[in-house]
């Protein structure tokens, strides 16, 4: 793991490392030699374009390193070069280290740029990425837009059922603001039919069942 650290780190040093090798090898060894050089480098250069440091900066993530992994992710340079699937997870994470530091605008720009990227596997992360728009929507206070985007992100898929619950959970607060009960009741439902594991979820489906209980309709 130390090593895949390293190398994805200091990709481009070992891709200049490596022609000179190859180059040397071309002079002084053998063609053979030079070319395994020259293969490596390319492999290596179409990996730094196409991958960047994302798989460390989501080690960094799951670490829950907020600065380490903001480090990685300002080493790529390109992002425009990414592999699709891999440009959509680097807007989302850009978009979520934002929405950290409240920075909402970047935050929703970044968020917007990952909905842009269409491919089938960028496809499963559609729902995930409008969640977060609508949750973004909502720290601006933009309820309305809020509502669309949350809806649009449940009938899109959102496959971790925290998440989709935490989805299902804004909208029935929503709907109790615009005094649509029954709709808030609905949502409510789905939200605790899918047994959310995380603490916050959990702790606020309990005080939302407070409330559900003395709503009418």
């Amino acid at each position: 793991m130390k090593f895949l650290r390293f190398y994805i780190l200091y990709r481009l040093e070992i891709i200049i490392a490596l022609v000179i090798l190859g180059v040397l090898s071309h002079l002084y060894l053998d063609v053979v030699t030079a070319w395994i050089c020259y293969t490596l480098a390319i492999f290596s250069l179409v990996f730094y374009f196409g991958m960047g440091t994302m798989r460390i900066v989501q080690e960094a993530v799951a670490d829950g390193d907020v600065d380490l992994a903001m480090k990685y992710l300002n080493k790529i340079k390109f992002p425009r070069l990414l592999y699709k699937p891999i440009r959509s997870g680097y807007y989302m994470l850009q978009s979520n280290l934002s929405m950290a530091s409240n920075d909402l605008d970047k935050a929703e720009d970044n968020i917007r740029k990952s909905l842009k990227i269409k491919s089938k596997i960028v496809g499963d992360m559609e729902g995930s990425n409008l969640m977060q728009l609508g949750f973004i929507e909502l720290k601006k206070g933009n309820t309305k837009q809020a509502r669309v985007h949350l809806l649009e992100a449940v009938k899109a898929g959102i496959p971790d059922k925290d998440s989709l619950a935490a989805a299902h959970l804004q909208l029935c607060n929503i709907e109790a603001q615009r005094m649509q009960y029954k709709v808030a009741k609905q949502h409510f439902k789905k939200a605790k039919d899918l047994k959310p594991k995380n603490d916050e979820i959990v702790s606020q489906l309990k005080q939302m069942e407070k409330q559900i209980s003395r709503m009418p309709g």
